[in-house]
């Protein structure tokens, strides 16, 4: 988890949630607290997102020229977003923390796969427990990002593949290749694009990337880390999925929400996690 002067929920409700990144208080749109009250009465944020139209909108308040919050030994950058995004999602911190246990308990460095990879994350707490990492994402601006992570955690030097591409049309290059993998992480979003323009609907495409994932550890998976903020798939879901697709090691799974801890204890969610 996070260290409290790292970053803090703060607060959630009516739709929106307060929270602290480093020193400053950031009020942003999520839907998972609507019809929920704050148990703040009036909220003091440095900056506020408010979204104005479809995925985008705008940020009010100052930011800091250069602003960085630490998890364990990687350092993330943290920059604003016409998306309300700020460049790491905290409900994760649990999951880095669980495959930093995974990979130092490996007997040899294990070959992880990271699709979906964002800024880094997931990636940089495996390279930093000694794994050789392939981190996928279509977006080059965010593989950038997460190389510059990777740089301010001092990981720059770890084993680590940087792949700007559409997840499903690398995974399927690499069972073509013969390539294999002892873990894999994903965290699919709902709705995307790949460098070329590919679309991602994830009701659509979820099962026959998951399925060619399956090929690619070939039985021989040390573990799956899969999380999913898509109202499409509730823990029962999520779990079935990934037990078709994955079938060794079942027994040992563990399915449930992705939480978020308030200050006051609250729980906000955040989505599913399967892992093991």
């Amino acid at each position: 988890m996070f260290e409290l002067d790292q970053y803090e929920l703060l607060d959630f409700g009516e739709g929106r949630k307060l929270e602290r990144f480093g020193s400053l208080i950031v009020d942003r749109p999520a839907p998972a607290a609507a019809g929920v009250l704050p148990r703040i009465r009036n909220w003091n944020a440095d900056v506020r997102y408010r979204r104005t139209s479809g995925e985008r909108g705008e940020w009010n308040g100052e930011f800091p020229e250069t602003w960085s919050v630490r998890h364990a030994a990687v350092r993330f950058e943290l920059k604003a977003t016409p998306f309300g995004h700020l460049g790491l999602f905290p409900e994760q911190a649990a999951n880095w923390d669980w495959i930093a246990r995974q990979c130092r308990a490996a007997e040899q460095p294990l070959r992880v796969l990271n699709l979906f990879a964002y800024t880094g994350g997931s990636t940089l707490a495996a390279a930093a427990a000694g794994a050789q990492v392939t981190h996928v994402d279509a977006a080059r601006n965010v593989v950038t990002w997460a190389r510059r992570n990777a740089a301010l955690s001092q990981l720059e030097d770890r084993p680590i593949r940087w792949i700007c591409e559409d997840a499903a049309k690398f995974v399927q290059r690499e069972v073509k290749r013969g390539h294999r993998y002892d873990a894999v992480i994903l965290d699919p979003p709902s709705y995307g694009h790949g460098p070329k323009g590919e679309v991602w609907r994830i009701h659509e495409h979820l099962p026959s990337l998951l399925e060619d994932c399956g090929r690619l550890v070939d039985g021989r998976a040390a573990w799956i880390l899969f999380t999913c903020h898509s109202t499409d798939y509730n823990v029962a879901a999520a779990r079935r999925l990934i037990g078709d697709a994955f079938p060794h090691g079942k027994r040992n799974r563990q399915a449930a929400e992705l939480d978020l801890q308030a200050a006051d204890g609250r729980a906000l969610n955040c989505g599913v996690v399967v892992r093991g």
